[in-house]
């Protein structure tokens, strides 16, 4: 068994939302699911921290998880700034339970159980969110993460997250404090594409290891976090 993990997939089957007009992207589903299936087994896990679909709703979202949950593996979901679709554990249960999405499930104040690792995250925070910049929603996000991370049985907890908690300029100082209290030894995140890709932090620091994640920095190849 092993986890992988990737962020991005940016999904339109059920929407007129492609993301082949944007460079580096063509193909993109294609790719992803050839990659995909080349790389992970029906015994690994696969998080995919934030901006599954572009879905508004679970009628628009239902194609893509046919997508996904036809692909190998389990898949462990994160919400992103654009997963408008997203809504309470109880409703997005019965979602795919109703849809028989069988290798789905969510990360949402809560934590996911392996072999010796819990996967944690959430959403995160970031300076160029959609949403007004104020002091309730970061502490709502700061909660969010500290929920799952406090939910987690395992001793070894990688974190995952959508936005990024460290630029190569910036820094939520209000998550990387509580990564560190935690003793979170990596972090993994995404929503930078592109140009702006050049800007993500990717090293150690104060012994946490963060990771950029987005798909189209992977190459549509999901990264291989453990084997175990």
């Amino acid at each position: 068994m092993s986890l992988f993990a990737i962020a991005d997939t940016h999904l339109s089957f059920g929407t007129d939302k492609p993301m082949d007009s944007f460079n580096g992207w063509q193909n993109y589903t294609q790719r992803l699911e050839k990659n995909w299936n080349a790389a992970v087994s029906e015994k690994d896990y696969v998080v995919i921290a934030g901006d599954i679909s572009w879905a508004m709703n679970f009628d628009e979202l239902k194609p893509d998880f046919d997508f996904l949950n036809k692909l190998n593996g389990k898949k462990i979901i994160i919400k992103g700034n654009h997963d408008y679709w997203w809504n309470t554990l109880t409703k997005m249960n019965a979602f795919i339970e109703g849809n028989g999405f069988e290798s789905i499930s969510f990360v949402h104040n809560n934590s996911v159980q392996l072999d010796g690792i819990s996967v944690c995250g959430s959403r995160g925070w970031f300076f160029d969110s959609d949403e007004a910049q104020d002091e309730k929603v970061l502490l709502r996000e700061v909660n969010r993460v500290k929920a799952s991370i406090d939910s987690a049985v395992n001793d070894e907890r990688i974190v995952f997250l959508h936005y990024p908690p460290v630029t190569q300029n910036t820094c939520c100082e209000e998550i990387v404090n509580l990564l560190k209290e935690k003793g979170i030894k990596e972090c993994y995140f995404g929503h930078l594409h592109g140009s702006a890709a050049h800007s993500a932090f990717e090293g150690n620091i104060d012994g946490i290891s963060f990771r950029l994640i987005s798909a189209d920095r992977l190459n549509f190849m999901p990264l291989l976090i453990r084997k175990f």
